[in-house]
């Protein structure tokens, strides 16, 4: 009888068995190959977001480094290829990485860190904004300042002219005694960075004029985007001819961009009502530009049978549609909301142009990856953020819904085909809506509960009413006889503003909620992609995801203790929840992101002298004691209450120079909060963690430095 023997499986080299592994990691999602290249741009983003997130510069070649290495990966391990999808995945990342790395250092500019003035500042106007109290603010390029070295000179300053100072012509320089700061840090630790936000626009100091501007000789340009320039501020001046107030602002605002005479009464009924974003030129109005242009020139063309026949009309639509929106984009100014909401118009119109399908995801991905590329910092921003994700949920829906909604069509009359437009209008705005409303929450703290019904009137009176008044103004302009539109746009956009008024008055009309953690906003927006981008099963597995989100919306981490960045604001947590604030009468604009981030609509005060109810919060005129969870805080306002107030607690903060000998557990003095900005204290029962505005933005090249 022979032996049987069993020969030993072969052992596999680890890398192959990491493919092995990989590929039935990846088993799944391969009948969905086709939709890989949508999570590309997604991908870039993640590296982006890396990036920003780094609390030091990392060196200028690490991102093209790890690109390089990826890359080559790439190209030279062609097997095993299980593990390729992973390699792409990350050299996507290190794309994004990168292009964010080389665009901080394409528009690295000196900024100032400290308040200089009054100086003698001169400059050339490129940009100005009308203000609400009818002021002028204006943009100088290229200025030069008083006792300031070229090397340490910003590439732009924004100043707020004199009130009585009108609009100035653009291209002229002009000299104006001024007081210059730098663009302000974050109001509180993991608020809105306007320094940040400016650096990537190349503005290095802000300030106000303390006199009259003289204006220079105008320079000789030929630069396009000043003659640009000079054309929307005629806009305005006409609109202002002949609208007046917020009707004014608004139909200004639609047709050269400017928003900033808006009263903030309106701003807030817009805001309330969830109508704000028809004041902000991005989708909504580019996409209807091009809609008008492109339906109402075929529609005309198709007239003639023998140009309908034999001319491909649809083309020659879809040329003029793309010169329209550019020249629309071009005339308010061109921010980068609209540049990306022109990229993704543009790129659907070409679609049409090569016979392709106009509007797709795989559309939208390349829109998007454009936009990161071109301006990365974007994708930070709340624009950017609800602008694609309305988008792409709204595609995503009706993807979905694509066959009932061809068999509704089909054989319909008017009396249908009316109908399923109002159903369109109501589930366009439901999808939309519910897609933003986690970025406006997280941007804004602020909930519109009734925007749905105030967009079902507002939205189509702006499609059909007021842009393609808008539209017959520019062909008008040039002959004079463009108050023959601005009237009846006046009309409408007195109408959006009543809308606007009305919802807002309405009970509840306006939720304000508490600040949500990055994870959250995070975690929703994967989870969101993760059911938007896959079309199989699986694609509900995002819920997960949106709902953890939701949770950790739902049970923010507040802190117990603020201060301001110049101490001349404190607030600390009452027993209610509510922020009690130290004064009433400074740090206003700080106050209010506080509030905000708290979901507080009104503010409480410290009483000068006494105690509270429970006994958590006590004052005398030198400093006050804050007690939580069986800590003591001294919140010290005067020197002598050091002696006293150092000793037996766990944490002190003062709005002055604290003594050497002065060392609790926890000590916040003035240098601290001048060299760190706005701190905030968490106290818990094993100990009090602090956090400040320096040490959450780290050292980057937009950093406030000391």
């Amino acid at each position: 009888m022979t032996e049987r023997t069993h020969a030993a499986p072969p052992v596999l080299p680890v890398w192959e068995r990491l493919a092995r592994m990989a590929e039935g990691a990846l088993s799944p999602f391969l009948e969905e190959r086709d939709r890989w290249a949508l999570w590309l741009p997604v991908l870039s983003g993640l590296g982006i977001v890396i990036y920003f997130a780094l609390d030091a510069e990392p060196e200028g070649w690490t991102g093209l480094a790890v690109s390089a290495l990826f890359a080559g990966i790439l190209v030279l391990a062609r097997r095993p290829a299980g593990l390729r999808p992973i390699f792409v995945a990350l050299l996507a990342m290190a794309i994004g990485f990168a292009v964010a790395q080389w665009r901080t250092a394409r528009v690295t500019a000196p900024m100032l860190d400290r308040e200089i003035g009054p100086v003698a500042v001169e400059g050339r106007v490129v940009g100005q904004d009308l203000l609400p109290s009818g002021g002028v603010r204006v943009l100088l390029d290229r200025p030069m300042i008083e006792r300031l070295e070229p090397e340490r000179t910003p590439a732009q300053v924004r100043v707020r002219l004199t009130p009585s100072s009108g609009p100035l012509p653009t291209g002229v320089r002009i000299r104006v005694l001024a007081v210059l700061n730098g663009p302000s840090p974050p109001a509180i630790p993991g608020a809105f960075d306007f320094r940040r936000h400016a650096f990537f626009q190349r503005i290095g100091g802000v300030g106000y004029a303390v006199s009259a501007p003289e204006m220079l000789l105008p320079e000789e340009s030929d630069a396009f985007m000043l003659l640009l320039e000079r054309w929307r501020q005629r806009i305005g001046q006409r609109v202002y001819e002949v609208l007046e107030g917020d009707v004014a602002a608004i139909t200004a605002a639609l047709l050269n961009g400017e928003r900033g005479a808006i009263s903030e009464e309106t701003n807030a009924a817009m805001r309330d009502s969830g109508l704000a974003h028809l004041l902000s030129i991005s989708g909504l109005h580019i996409g209807l530009v091009a809609t008008l242009v492109f339906g109402g020139l075929r529609l005309l063309l198709a007239f003639s049978e023998r140009i309908a026949l034999y001319y491909p009309i649809k083309k020659w639509a879809a040329v003029v549609a793309l010169a329209v929106t550019f020249f629309y984009t071009l005339m308010v100014g061109a921010p980068v909301p609209t540049q990306r909401s022109f990229l993704m118009t543009g790129i659907v119109l070409c679609a049409v142009l090569l016979d392709r399908t106009a509007i797709s995801m795989r559309l939208v991905a390349w829109a998007a990856a454009a936009v990161l590329a071109l301006a990365p910092e974007s994708l930070l921003g709340p624009s950017f953020q609800m602008s694609f994700a309305a988008v792409i949920a709204l595609i995503a829906f009706y993807e979905a819904g694509s066959r009932h909604m061809a068999r509704w069509r089909e054989g319909a009359g008017w009396g249908r085909l009316l109908l399923l437009y109002g159903t369109g209008v109501v589930l366009t705005t439901l999808v939309a809506s519910l897609a933003t409303t986690p970025f406006a929450v997280y941007h804004f703290q602020r909930v519109a509960t009734y925007g749905i019904a105030a967009n079902m009137v507002a939205v189509p009176l702006t499609s059909f009413w007021i842009m393609p008044l808008a539209l017959i103004f520019y062909l008008l302009a040039p002959f004079g006889l463009d108050h023959v539109a601005l009237v009846p746009m006046g009309w409408g956009v007195a109408a959006v503003i009543e809308v606007a008024r009305v919802t807002a008055a309405w009970p509840g009309a306006a939720a304000a909620v508490p600040a949500m953690p990055d994870w959250a906003i995070a975690a929703i927006a994967f989870g969101g992609l993760w059911i938007c981008l896959w079309r199989r099963r699986w694609r509900w597995l995002g819920l997960l995801g949106v709902l953890a989100g939701v949770v950790g919306a739902a049970l923010p981490t507040t802190p117990d203790i603020l201060v301001s960045g110049d101490g001349k604001l404190m607030a600390v947590r009452g027993t209610e929840g509510g922020l009690v604030m130290s004064s009433a009468r400074t740090g206003r604009f700080a106050q209010g992101i506080w509030l905000a981030r708290n979901g507080q609509t009104e503010p409480e005060f410290w009483p000068d002298v006494g105690s509270s109810a429970d006994n958590a919060f006590s004052c005398d005129p030198l400093a006050c004691l804050y007690r939580r969870d069986g800590r003591t805080v001294a919140l010290v306002r005067h020197p002598a209450a050091f002696e006293e107030d150092c000793f037996g607690v766990d944490a002190v903060v003062a709005a002055i120079p604290s003594p050497r000998w002065c060392r609790p557990p926890v000590m916040i003095d003035r240098f601290d909060l001048w060299r760190s900005g706005a701190h905030a204290l968490h106290i818990g029962p094993t100990g009090i963690r602090v956090e400040s505005v320096a040490g959450e933005v780290g050292d980057r090249p937009w950093s406030l430095k000391r």
